[in-house]
């Protein structure tokens, strides 16, 4: 039963004929990885965005707003370009992910996995040579339409 989930009580794995080769074994990694990069990636942006070096550099008046004592404590993080630093990488993903359908059908899947890993990569440099807000965005985005390339594969 070629692509099925469950096999019949009277056959085999054998019978379908397939094997585990360096392709598969390939693919499931990368697989693997990127669903590990999107949650290590999402799980991080929640930590960095509460660091005061990080604030101090990109977003002095929010990290002015995280020390005012009166100052209600759910809006101390109140700031249009934190929650756009934030939002830009879900956005991306899910504009990518629409898009990805078409192009996969194109190109195939694995170069796709190849674009959406490239695409990662540059967003990961960008982030890592920010020097300001735009930068740090056009990152982020560059991830999100990484992550929604290679989910969609």
């Amino acid at each position: 039963m070629a692509g099925g989930g469950f096999l019949a009580a009277d056959s085999s794995a054998r019978d379908y004929g397939g094997r585990v080769t360096f392709s598969v074994v390939m693919t499931c990694l990368m697989a693997a990885s990127c669903g590990i990069i999107y949650g290590y990636d999402n799980g991080i942006s929640g930590g960095v965005t509460q660091m005061e070096s990080f604030l101090s550099l990109f977003f002095p008046e929010v990290l002015r707003g995280t020390k005012d004592a009166n100052r209600n404590i759910y809006c101390k993080y109140d700031n249009q370009w934190l929650t756009a630093f934030t939002s830009s990488f879900f956005l991306a993903a899910a504009v990518s992910s629409l898009v990805a359908s078409r192009i996969t059908r194109r190109v195939g899947r694995q170069g796709i996995m190849l674009f959406g890993s490239a695409l990662f990569l540059a967003g990961s440099i960008i982030n890592l040579a920010a020097i300001n807000i735009s930068m740090l965005i056009i990152g982020r985005m560059l991830l999100g339409f990484g992550i929604g390339f290679t989910f969609q594969v």
